[in-house]
């Protein structure tokens, strides 16, 4: 598989794992809307191979967003025109976030923590204490427990528990060999335990129990403390991306 293919196959089971609540394709481009939860959800990205880029397809990718009340964000991979990420600077448009997305080999070097407890749908505690870590604005909350509820299975709802109460979470989702571990999250009193560790080999573990043979991620690439971790478990970086926003 090529480079250019292997990202596509990628960021089309990242798109998956985390849906849009609607999706369309114009021009190669895929946009992306969910009320403004989250900018992957609400973002618009290069997807098919050789994609035009100019002044007015970017006003009509744009138009919807415009439309809705929303900001418009590109989310620029390799995939992209090399011309566009200098056309959105010409136009004033900041680059923030740069992201790595990485990969590793499972081969069965990964076992289940078992005060790591992994279900296929998420309870109220998991969604309550999600929204609270990640966080998610009150008036997001519907929107985030809709995407989450529609995202296909396989899929772990993963949690650690003290005292009955969950202070860390983690998601998983199986497609096509692959499982994405996302939104790692340790309450500030949990930290320092060696939690965001075990809920990622859980995850690892849960996906290749499930049929994976690799574990991707996408992590901010500022993130110190995540990217030591993700290194020493064999994760690398396959591509990185960013986005432009006005």
């Amino acid at each position: 598989m090529s480079r250019e293919s292997d990202i596509r196959a990628l960021e089309r089971r990242a798109f998956r794992a985390w849906p849009a609540l609607e999706t369309d394709t114009t021009a190669g481009w895929v946009r992306r809307f969910s009320g403004g939860y989250t900018k992957r959800a609400n973002s618009i990205n290069a997807l098919e191979a050789d994609i035009e880029f100019n002044q007015s397809l970017r006003i009509a990718l744009e138009s919807p967003y415009r439309a809705r009340g929303l900001q418009p964000i590109w989310r620029l991979t390799p995939l992209a025109p090399p011309e566009v990420d200098a056309a959105l600077a010409d136009a004033g448009y900041r680059r923030i976030d740069e992201s790595l997305v990485q990969r590793s080999a499972l081969e069965g070097r990964f076992v289940q923590d078992p005060e790591v407890r992994i279900d296929p749908t998420p309870s109220a505690a998991w969604l309550a204490g999600f929204a609270e870590l990640s966080p998610v604005a009150p008036a997001h909350r519907e929107t985030m427990e809709r995407m989450l509820r529609s995202i296909k299975a396989p899929v772990g709802f993963a949690r650690v528990e003290d005292d009955g109460e969950p202070v860390a979470f983690a998601l998983g989702v199986v497609d096509g060999g692959h499982v994405g571990l996302f939104d790692v999250l340790v309450a500030p009193r949990a930290r320092r335990r060696g939690l965001a560790r075990r809920l990622t080999e859980s995850v690892c573990a849960w996906g290749q129990a499930h049929g994976a043979r690799f574990a991707y991620l996408q992590v901010v690439a500022t993130n110190r403390a995540a990217l030591p971790l993700y290194a020493a478990l064999g994760f690398e970086t396959v591509y990185s991306y960013g986005y432009r926003v006005p």
